[in-house]
């Protein structure tokens, strides 16, 4: 994906503004998808639906000038850390609503593919949706070689879903806001 930035920038002179770098991830993606269509390409891979977006929403909240997460990370939007770009999100950096809407569905994509491929075994669209929001709270490395995965692909549901109450913490400190956010992630997991 970075050389085709990098020939971006260089046909339209060395510098790309955000909103090209935006124009230009929803161009790929969808050319990506048109493709699949074309060439017959099914993919078995699960994805979030409307209600878990709105799960995720909900937590995240929406904010439009940069904040530290509170452990040291700052954050866009819908929690976005990293632009569709691969740039950082800093301090002082605003967007609009239809850009937090971009990032997130960009950043949706990165949690649905690791939910799909850390997960082995067949998964309801609730356990789905309740995965794709702890990952997007969490982390793809911290998701992908935890316990609950683990449990998860043994077909231990019941310890995987007691797994979500591992994650309450940030900073080493337990959080009231991640305590609620595991409660209602677990629910929707064993609905």
């Amino acid at each position: 994906m970075k050389h085709i930035f990098d020939f971006l920038r260089k046909i339209s002179g060395g510098k790309l503004t955000q909103k090209q770098v935006d124009a230009a991830d929803k161009l790929i993606a969808t050319a990506y998808d048109d493709l699949n269509d074309v060439l017959g390409i099914a993919t078995d891979e699960m994805h979030i639906s409307p209600s878990g977006i709105d799960l995720i929403c909900n937590f995240e909240g929406k904010r439009l000038t940069a904040y530290d997460d509170g452990v040291g990370v700052w954050t866009i939007g819908f929690g976005t850390t990293v632009y569709p770009n691969g740039i950082k999100v800093m301090k002082g950096d605003t967007c609009t609503e239809a850009q937090a809407k971009t990032y997130m569905v960009h950043d949706l994509k990165k949690f649905e593919a690791t939910v799909n491929k850390a997960v082995t075994v067949q998964l309801n669209q609730n356990q789905f949706d309740a995965l794709v929001s702890l990952t997007y709270n969490i982390g793809t490395n911290a998701f992908s070689k935890s316990t609950l995965v683990k449990k998860l692909n043994a077909n231990d549901i019941r310890g995987a879903a007691d797994q979500f109450d591992v994650w309450v913490n940030a900073g080493g400190k337990r959080m009231q806001g991640l305590v609620n956010r595991r409660a209602k992630e677990k629910a929707l997991f064993l609905s």
